[in-house]
């Protein structure tokens, strides 16, 4: 796993984007990045246990390395699945492609598309880890209302995100809490400023009221936050 260093060198200005670079440093920089994603992913394979059923679909929509995809691949108690992931950048499906041949790992499909453009149907498990919140607002309610009919009576959406928090106060907080995570895993203060201007109108948080208001007109009437630490959280939300 190489070092996440590009913002040593990269000064900020150009959006961030999911290109080589990135895919080669990814691993660490989740890792460094996103408290709690371990756990969201050891998560993702235990719900699968439970909710993956044979000759349906599983979806890991903006799957960059397929991290969620192997997950699901490990926990689902049946061979009889299709793991379809799916990312618009060619430099991580292209990774992804190599590290599902080294396992021979059949049961996932690395696809190049946008999830925006994306056929769900016949699923019993979607995830969007991490996803959402780089499609602009408008795009969302469209792509949750398509997993939700794409999904199978008692299918699963696990939704994770960064967020914002209801109260401002606790949401500076929460922002200064995430910076000093930063700052523990060695991330300069140089960075972090550098990759927060890099993001900056490329990944648009929103509050949790506001993605639960948007599964429930979708039709989801079981939704629960299931992971939070700091202003990151992972939802999951049931179809009946």
């Amino acid at each position: 796993m190489s070092n996440d260093t590009l913002f040593e060198a990269r000064d900020g200005r150009e959006p961030f984007r999911f290109d080589e670079d990135v895919a080669r440093v990814f691993p660490d920089m989740l890792k460094r990045s996103i408290p709690g994603y371990t756990a969201t992913i050891e998560a993702i394979g235990s719900l699968a246990a439970r909710f993956v059923r044979p000759d349906t679909r599983c979806y890991d929509l903006g799957c960059s390395l397929g991290a969620a995809s192997f997950a699901m691949a490990q926990g689902a108690r049946t061979d009889q699945v299709e793991i379809i992931a799916i990312d618009n950048s060619e430099a991580m499906i292209s990774r992804l492609i190599d590290a599902v041949d080294a396992q021979h790992e059949t049961r996932i499909q690395p696809v190049l598309g946008d999830i925006v453009d994306t056929e769900i149907s016949d699923a019993s498990m979607v995830v969007l880890n991490y996803t959402l919140q780089f499609l602009s607002v408008d795009q969302r309610e469209a792509l949750i209302q398509r997993i939700y009919e794409g999904l199978r009576p008692g299918g699963l959406l696990v939704l994770s995100e960064k967020v914002i928090d209801e109260d401002d106060d606790m949401e500076a907080l929460l922002y200064d809490l995430h910076h000093e995570h930063k700052r523990r895993n060695d991330y300069s203060e140089l960075e972090i400023s550098r990759k927060r201007s890099a993001l900056e109108n490329v990944l648009i948080p929103e509050r949790v009221s506001e993605h639960r208001a948007r599964l429930s007109a979708a039709g989801f009437r079981h939704i629960a936050v299931w992971l939070r630490y700091f202003n990151f959280v992972s939802i999951i939300a049931i179809r009946r």
